[in-house]
């Protein structure tokens, strides 16, 4: 989980792409902390399931400094970082409770888990493994996480079983 100091600020980053691993060391060498949250996601190639861990925020990473020390020029000139994002030439802070929330669902390597509990009957898309992006009905929820879903495959209802970690809320 991510410490979060007080005297620091939390900024948002934007970074060259493919360059977080790049910029996370730098930065670690200029002893300046970085969180980059992220999460298992599936995707279809070449006819096979790919389930990698990707950015949460593709293309960003938390950065953590003072700003009344001028560090701030310092950030944009480090290499895999395009720049701060500002608003009027100047870094705006992230606030502390985004930041917190997000630390809070992330696990020590800071994946992004489960929100919350799921309801019977409630409907879910399923984020990875062979049902990506499929949207199901909650039928049961064992006590081990595992979930029993009702899929509507081929005009039938099919009964699935999947864990908890894999389901999203179904967007509206």
């Amino acid at each position: 989980m991510v410490s979060l100091n007080s005297e620091a600020a939390w900024f948002l980053a934007q970074l060259k792409p493919n360059s977080a691993a790049i910029a996370q060391a730098h930065l670690e060498r200029q002893s300046i902390a970085s969180f980059l949250p992220t999460e298992m996601r599936t995707s279809r190639r070449a006819g096979r399931f790919d389930t990698r861990l990707c950015p949460l925020f593709p293309g960003y990473l938390f950065v953590s400094f003072d700003p009344g020390k001028g560090l701030w020029r310092k950030i944009n000139a480090t290499r895999g970082i395009t720049r701060l994002v500002s608003f009027g030439g100047v870094p705006r802070p992230v606030p502390s409770e985004v930041i917190a929330q997000i630390a809070d669902r992330c696990d020590a390597a800071h994946c992004l888990q489960a929100q919350r509990e799921f309801l019977e009957g409630e409907e879910v898309r399923v984020a990875s493994g062979p049902f990506v992006d499929f949207v199901a009905k909650i039928e049961r929820i064992d006590p081990d996480q595992r979930v029993w879903l009702l899929m509507d495959m081929m005009g039938a209802a099919t009964r699935v079983a999947v864990p908890a970690l894999e389901l999203r809320p179904k967007e509206r």
